[in-house]
């Protein structure tokens, strides 16, 4: 699940801090309030789950001072900066310190809430990817994240561990949802930049002025490196380069001639434009994109892994079930098919929402997966692909299915598995090799 965002207000006059409060708390965040940066400072941390809202004027420690103590800290966290009327100099310099933006008193909170919605998505995405990061500590791991038997995700495999090796930068696209940022980590991991630094930035997550000093400075000399520099030697991932204006586009391309070949920092692009819209190519310039694109991966759609979706959500499934400390829902032969022939429009992201709706409705006794399917659907029509499969593949995705959760269920028994399903010992090896599962993976 998601982790829950925090916002972190800070303010000596307590009239502001509780009206800040109140409205951030009115438009659905949980917020939690200070009256001077030295207690903030008790809590925050280089993981703090949320955000911070601060003054710049505060008695004791002051909001600059403050915000310096926090770059420090964790020079990823956003922090919105407060300022008086006429105090725009002092907000100019609270940006190039490290500050996420800033709001001039008196501030339109809409205008508020709609900074701490974007700065919230963009600490959740840094702290989901240090997460990542942590868990995944060598290439094995990430690998064993990309789960999937299809011919689309064997030939990923592939191409991930072959283009993991080389030292050319990478251009990463598909439809949203389906694993990009998975897929730079797991490229790092398995090359030779494995136990360098991984950089990641979402281009689309600041504004011109603010992304192009992240990314290639000049920065204040006790603040953060810029990510260029921080990244030396390992990999730079560029999440949303479409979203890069012309200007940025030109600095990147002048970065990546000067660094020769091979490159010393790698960088992974990626891309979130959908087919109905432009495609990268249309939207970066020419040298530049041939640059990033010397090798491309483009992820397959869910809806064209078939097996694979009832593997995935059965592993999902059984990981919500265990935390919510219910059963994880029994799959019928229709609601395979019904799995298998849905379009995933938001590919996995959708089949882990998906999956976690199923185990809460398993856990109340009511509800369908159907249902779920057709959730987000105004006319309600029936969620289906325009291919259709002959009903024996349907069949046999079923039986898989059934044998990898019992299986999985009594940890590699064959005892029980035979007992459950009712079938002879013989068949079941039939199928198990039918079907490419192996005991010794379930033990």
């Amino acid at each position: 699940m998601a982790q829950a965002m925090k916002i972190a207000i800070v303010d000596d006059e307590q009239d502001m801090r509780q009206s800040i409060s109140q409205w951030l708390a009115l438009s659905g965040f949980d917020t939690e309030t200070f009256a001077c940066a030295e207690d903030a400072l008790k809590t925050l941390g280089s993981d703090y789950a949320g955000v911070v809202v601060s003054d710049i004027k505060m008695p004791g420690m002051d909001g600059m001072q403050f915000l310096k103590r926090l770059m420090s800290l964790d020079s990823a966290l956003p922090v919105i900066m407060i300022t008086g009327h006429g105090d725009v100099p002092m907000a100019v310099e609270a940006m190039r310190v490290g500050a996420y933006d800033f709001l001039e008193k008196p501030f339109n909170p809409d205008k508020m809430t709609e900074l701490a919605k974007k700065a919230t998505q963009s600490r959740r995405l840094t702290l989901d990817n240090r997460a990542l990061r942590r868990e995944l500590g060598d290439g094995t791991a990430v690998m064993k994240k990309l789960i999937g038997a299809s011919p689309v995700m064997e030939r990923l495999r592939e191409d991930i561990l072959d283009l993991g090796q080389a030292d050319g930068h990478v251009l990463i696209d598909g439809e949203t949802g389906t694993g990009k940022t998975l897929v730079a980590h797991a490229l790092h991991a398995v090359g030779s930049r494995a136990g360098k630094k991984f950089s990641l930035i979402s281009c689309a997550a600041y504004e011109e002025d603010d992304l192009g000093r992240r990314l290639f400075g000049p920065m204040l000399d006790d603040g953060p490196q810029p990510l260029v520099e921080a990244a030396r030697g390992g990999t730079l991932v560029l999440e949303d380069i479409d979203a890069l204006t012309d200007s940025l586009q030109a600095r990147l391309l002048t970065y990546i001639n000067e660094q020769g070949s091979p490159a010393e920092t790698r960088i992974v692009a990626i891309s979130n434009l959908q087919a109905e819209e432009k495609s990268v190519e249309d939207v970066l310039r020419p040298d530049l994109y041939y640059r990033l694109a010397a090798m491309k991966i483009t992820l397959p759609p869910l809806r064209q892994r078939g097996e694979d979706i009832l593997t995935l959500f059965a592993r999902l499934s059984e990981q919500f079930a265990e935390e919510y400390g219910c059963a994880a829902p029994e799959v019928s032969a229709q609601e395979a098919a019904q799995l298998l022939q849905a379009p995933w429009p938001g590919n996995i992201r959708q089949l882990i929402n998906v999956s976690e709706r199923a185990v809460l409705q398993n856990r109340r006794g009511s509800g369908t997966i159907a249902s779920l399917l057709m959730a987000d659907d105004e006319e309600v029509q029936p969620v289906m692909t325009t291919e259709g499969k002959p009903l024996k593949e349907y069949v046999e995705a079923f039986e898989r299915m059934l044998i990898d959760n019992t299986m999985r269920r009594h940890k590699g028994s064959i005892v029980n598995v035979m007992d459950e399903l009712c079938l002879p010992r013989r068949t079941l090896n039939e199928k198990m090799a039918k079907y490419g599962l192996t005991r010794s993976d379930y033990l």
